[in-house]
């Protein structure tokens, strides 16, 4: 585990003035420490940022100076490439570069730390274990962060004893951390994404598999029985292991219940929460097997799938126009998320109209084509990636180079019927046009209710 006292009396620097960049910073100040926050930007941090900033935080703009080789060690943002110039420097001269995640648990005083990563479904499966250990331990002692919006720094000072921190962590917060030690994990899937960060799958992988690198024998991981890289990653990892997705093994589908075997018990089943897709069921399992995996009863698991809702942005049915149904899938910036919203949607009395695009992240969009033969009346592209798209999904379904979301809602409203489903799941990064895939997925439900 990393040590930040080793340093205390020595300037540190955070890399990145995003938000965990921010949250990082404000943490270091409110623990004592001088802070440089440093952001390649050229143009300075908006009034608003600044003003919520500790005024002891010392900023640079523009590039990163001299300054931060004589600070005691750096936390790096997430989203900065491993290779990048900075960092290579920062290696050559021997400055420790921590992740964020790391920091904030060092000063966080929850005694249990259950992390969810995957390609596909973190965000949801991350809720839905984070409703089920408040149930159980309390709301007041239960803490959900990290990749799902909430920096892990904004939320450390206010951990209590003994409390729980249910954390969403992401290949990029993973590869930079070195100590990282949940007391149970979940991997729920892996498939191409993020290349353009990582280089390569096989480093990508890799980046996920450091979820389970501190691992002991009293700490679990759970992990997709049906993912060929979530198996082969759990024939290395220490400690139990729980797997869900077969039958047989320790949680799976019959019918339209959902069954649990665990500590020898008789297998139980439970109703699953009201989701949509079949994806979601893989969720669910993961998030019942964390829980039970950490003394938590069935009934506390059935419980909360019963209160449980559906997640803002995740195949959320936003509403419709002239008989058309709307479905907002903005969280859907890969291939493999959109492949399972197209597994999941059904339009029972008409076509499908799909808007795709956005910012590439560097995964070939011809896994989709088998998804649109049937049923597909118009795939409506925009973004950066549209050309792309086109190309690869030429002959599958009627293409429309929109360009803009407002344009795509225009050419979907009048080339739709009723019956028909509309359905944003862009497969793409959204910062091209957006901020983040929140504001797309707001901006598609804003545009939706002035139709309306």
């Amino acid at each position: 585990m990393f040590d930040p006292e080793r340093y205390r009396g020595r300037r540190v620097g955070v890399l990145g003035a995003g938000l965990s960049g921010r949250a990082a910073a404000a943490l270091l100040a409110a623990k004592g420490f001088r802070v440089l926050l440093s952001d390649s930007r050229r143009n300075p941090l908006p009034a608003a940022i600044l003003k919520r900033l500790p005024k002891a935080i010392q900023i640079e703009t523009g590039g990163h100076g001299p300054r931060l080789f004589s600070c005691g060690f750096i936390v790096k943002s997430p989203g900065l490439k491993p290779d990048a110039p900075i960092l290579r420097k920062m290696r050559s001269k021997r400055v420790p570069v921590v992740s964020e995640l790391e920091l904030a648990l060092a000063f966080a005083k929850a005694s249990e730390v259950i992390a969810i990563s995957g390609t596909n479904g973190k965000t949801t499966t991350t809720l839905l274990a984070g409703a089920i250990f408040k149930l159980a331990r309390g709301a007041g002692r239960v803490h959900v962060c990290g990749n799902i919006g909430q920096a892990v720094s904004d939320t450390a000072l206010k951990t209590r004893a003994g409390g729980t921190l249910v954390l969403e962590v992401s290949s990029y917060q993973l590869e930079d951390s070195r100590g990282f030690h949940p007391n149970a994990a979940c991997l729920l899937n892996v498939s191409p994404d993020h290349l353009d960060h990582h280089g390569s799958f096989k480093a990508y992988a890799t980046a996920k598999a450091r979820l389970f690198r501190e691992f002991e024998s009293t700490d679990c991981g759970v992990f997709n029985a049906r993912d060929p890289v979530a198996s082969n990653v759990a024939r290395e990892v220490r400690g139990r292991k729980l797997f869900f997705g077969r039958k047989g093994t320790n949680a799976w589908v019959e019918g339209r219940r959902m069954v649990f075997s665990y500590g020898g018990a008789p297998p139980r089943a439970v109703r699953p929460p009201a989701l949509l897709g079949e994806h979601n069921l893989d969720n669910a399992m993961a998030a019942g097997l964390l829980a039970l995996s950490r003394g938590i009863p069935l009934a506390v698991v059935a419980r909360a799938f019963r209160e449980f809702r559906p997640v803002e942005h995740r195949l959320e049915t936003v509403g419709s126009y002239r008989g058309i149904q709307a479905i907002n899938d903005s969280k859907a910036t890969n291939v493999d998320s959109t492949a399972a919203a197209l597994r999941s949607v059904s339009a029972p009395r008409g076509g499908l109209l799909l808007i795709l695009g956005g910012l590439d992240k560097g995964s070939p969009y011809a896994p989709l084509r088998p998804l649109l033969r049937s049923g597909t009346k118009a795939v409506l592209t925009i973004g950066q990636a549209a050309p792309k798209i086109e190309r690869e999904l030429a002959g599958s379904a009627p293409l429309f180079s929109c360009g803009e979301l407002k344009t795509a809602l225009s050419a979907a409203f009048a080339l739709g019927e009723p019956g028909d489903v509309l359905l944003l799941s862009p497969a793409c990064a959204s910062f091209d046009q957006f901020r983040d895939f929140e504001d797309r997925g707001r901006r598609f439900k804003r545009l939706l209710k002035a139709y309306a």
